[in-house]
């Protein structure tokens, strides 16, 4: 991205608080969450949004984008459809992707991304959107600073705990098909310490690389049912998470659900839901900038360094920190739900004429 690509940093507006506070028992709307259907994160992300706002009371429909065109093409003419029969939705609602010409479709457009995956073709677009809700106070810093309306809105991850699964002192690192998790550092770093516990790694085929062998690594290059999945979240004492970016943090969130002692990044936005009160932070050694977003890079150093305080935890304060890890879950996902419900109305609420002088930098001449 180049420096026309970023806009300056200028003053905009988050949504008024006393609207967002005034909306919790207004009845929902008619609704669209919109995403790429890619059957991980942000498939995940859409059905969470949608099943948040049909709790309270919203309908709500589900749009998933796939990469296969004709599908695609098909989906986007059925919309258009009801638009000619039904008229505009009141709201719609963007996860991480903006698909242009499904934006004249509704009344209200919503944007809630993922920093480190916006095109550099759609910061034009933003314009368009009455707000962006954010998952990170990272995320909110940074659409705030490109001159958009913003709301802190959090996230949640679905609570994988399981008290009947024995736990060992062991770690646990899951990269899935991500390639933004920290893996190759980590796997390298285990290696040059035969002395520590068992690493369980469990990787997608797509991204694994060469499968690693070693005494105390457990390299599992292959799929997991979600039972299979739940068992090892909870087997493990640790869960070491040494991520370079993320929109979120659903492996985060969930390790901090089963009450693990987690080991992250000390990089936004890892540091904002793995804190030393209830987790430990693993040292950066790089920071490198894409797209919107910043990747923070460790080491070999830093990662010893994590792990040997992990290792050095007496039994009270290990105690101490899985109990606050999974209160720090329990109260993070108890206010999303009305956040999240109390953003959409708030910003749907809006007249027209506040929107309209939002306008970001980068549509300004």
């Amino acid at each position: 991205m180049t420096d026309r690509d970023i806009p300056p940093k200028s003053a905009a507006p988050t949504l008024p608080a006393d609207k967002v506070e005034q909306v919790h028992d207004v009845v929902l709307p008619m609704m669209r969450v919109i995403s790429r259907d890619n059957g991980v994160g942000l498939t995940r992300d859409m059905v969470l949004m949608a099943q948040t706002l049909r709790a309270g009371g919203a309908q709500v429909q589900e749009v998933g984008f796939t990469s296969q065109r004709l599908h695609d093409t098909g989906r986007e003419l059925r919309l258009w459809g009801r638009r000619a029969l039904l008229g505009k939705v009141p709201v719609q609602i963007f996860s991480e992707r903006v698909y242009a010409r499904c934006l004249p479709l509704g009344h209200a457009n919503l944007l809630v991304p993922n920093p480190e995956w916006l095109l550099p073709k759609w910061l034009p677009l933003l314009p368009r959107f009455t707000a962006v809700l954010c998952k990170t106070h990272h995320a909110e810093r940074i659409f705030r600073e490109l001159g958009c309306r913003t709301q802190y809105i959090g996230f949640t991850s679905p609570d994988r705990h399981d008290p009947e699964v024995f736990r060992q002192r062991a770690f646990f690192h899951l990269a899935g098909r991500s390639t933004a998790k920290g893996t190759r550092v980590l796997l390298e770093t285990w290696q040059q310490h035969p002395e520590w516990p068992l690493l369980t790694v469990m990787q997608n085929p797509r991204t694994a690389g060469k499968q690693v062998v070693a005494a105390n690594i457990d390299h599992r290059v292959g799929y997991l049912d979600d039972a299979a999945l739940r068992r090892l979240q909870n087997a493990h004492q640790f869960h070491i998470c040494p991520s370079e970016a993320e929109g979120f943090g659903h492996y985060l969130m969930e390790a901090l659900s089963v009450g693990a002692i987690t080991l992250a990044t000390d990089g936004e936005p890892m540091n904002e839901l793995v804190r030393p009160e209830h987790g430990l932070l693993i040292p950066v050694a790089t920071v490198r900038q894409r797209r919107l977003a910043s990747y923070h890079y460790v080491d070999a150093a830093g990662i010893a360094q994590a792990v040997q305080a992990a290792l050095a935890l007496p039994p009270a304060e290990l105690e101490r920190l899985s109990a606050a890890a999974r209160a720090c879950y329990l109260a993070n996902d108890a206010v999303f739900a009305g956040r999240f419900r109390a953003a959409v109305m708030a910003a749907v609420a809006m007249p027209t004429e506040a929107v309209a002088d939002v306008v970001p930098v980068a549509a300004k001449s």
